[in-house]
């Protein structure tokens, strides 16, 4: 075998250990045997939260065993790939090309994989809140948060995970002026908390009738959704409650109730809405979800700003974070990492898997090379 490629296998193999190491799948398989005897309860629905909180986590476990055997099956059958070319002398080519792609496409997986180990911070393993804002930039701004929303929309799409839009606020012309959705699969907090910061389009806007460059701003806030242990309390004394009636696009009415819920939080200043119930109990109560969960994330921010004038760091990763350049090139960019590609319609059609990798990556080695 080629020492180069023997080097690689030797070096995927140890990457592939940590990850084993790290995913702990004695652990794992011990907890799937637990889950799948809970999954198996006859009244496990009498508590429908309950129930899709065993059945999420017993799917999302049985899939990381199963992630993480087929990657090691794969890794040890190709040296027998490689030896099978050598030994193959009319079509040793060929053989060879098919084994050097299967060994590019594993290093790929299991570089992926490894980025997972990486969130190990205290929320990571949470499912996310997202809330988009337009910014400066009047309607350019509003159609470029409804853009971001469309790409996290499709990134979830294309990872099967399932969303629930909470509050859309449409606005006048185009686009929208907000959103809150949650992103329901295991580590989404601590895969989309990178995306937190303002993102920034360049593009000759459609808005213009002088078809001028235009520079808008939207901002992207992650939160972790809450659970029971959390202990998150709100006294009722410290919130406004406002109802209203639910609007679609160009503030079309699309429910004829006051079902809409928008609670402030008096001492924070935190505004949350939801709309997407059809009654207002139901509303207020997907409403507090999203205010515990943002109180949270107020709470994580606070210690870490503690934490961090403790360390002396002296440095945040900072607001500014993407740039989509639409014109006079094309270029998406990422300001921390540096990592860009060419080509902004796939990304704003939700590839954004690279750039949320780099960016784990690179939050991870920040605090060791400050």
């Amino acid at each position: 075998m080629n020492p180069d490629v023997a080097a690689d296998l030797k070096d995927l193999v140890n990457t592939l250990d940590n990850i084993e190491a790290v995913t702990d799948v004695p652990r794992l398989t011990a907890e799937i045997a637990e889950l799948e005897k809970q999954a198996g309860q006859p009244n496990l629905w009498d508590d429908p939260e309950k129930g899709q909180r065993v059945t999420s986590r017993l799917s999302h476990a049985q899939g990381e065993v199963r992630r993480v055997q087929e990657l090691r099956r794969r890794l040890d059958d190709l040296p027998v790939l490689y030896e099978l070319a050598a030994e193959d002398t009319d079509e040793a080519t060929a053989a060879t090309a098919e084994a050097d792609a299967e060994r590019a496409k594993l290093r790929n997986e299991i570089e992926s994989l490894e980025v997972r180990t990486l969130l190990s911070g205290e929320y990571d393993k949470r499912e996310a809140l997202v809330t988009i804002r337009s910014e400066a930039g009047g309607v350019d701004a509003a159609d470029f948060a409804e853009m971001l929303m469309r790409m996290y929309l499709r990134w979830a799409e294309r990872h099967g995970y399932p969303v629930d839009v909470y509050d859309t606020s449409y606005a006048e012309e185009a686009g929208i002026k907000s959103t809150t959705f949650q992103v329901h699969a295991p580590f989404a907090y601590g895969t989309l908390s990178v995306e937190q910061g303002t993102h920034r389009l360049v593009r000759i806007s459609p808005f213009d009738n002088q078809a001028r460059r235009q520079t808008s701003f939207a901002g992207v806030e992650v939160a972790p959704v809450v659970e029971s242990s959390d202990h998150v309390e709100i006294d009722e004394k410290d919130l406004r409650v406002d109802v209203y009636r639910s609007s679609g696009p160009g503030g079309q009415g699309v429910n004829t109730t006051d079902s809409a819920v928008r609670l402030t939080h008096l001492p924070t200043g935190i505004v949350v809405s939801c709309q997407n119930e059809r009654s207002q109990l139901q509303n207020k109560a997907s409403a507090m979800a999203v205010l515990q969960a943002k109180l949270l994330e107020r709470r994580r921010e606070e210690q870490q700003a503690r934490m961090d004038a403790l360390k002396d760091t002296g440095s945040s990763w900072g607001n500014q974070m993407r740039s989509y350049v639409l014109h006079p090139y094309q270029m998406v960019k990422d300001l921390r990492t540096e990592h860009e590609v060419g080509n902004p319609s796939a990304v704003l059609d939700g590839e954004i898997d690279d750039f949320l990798e780099a960016a784990i990556r690179w939050r991870r080695r920040t605090p060791e090379t400050s």
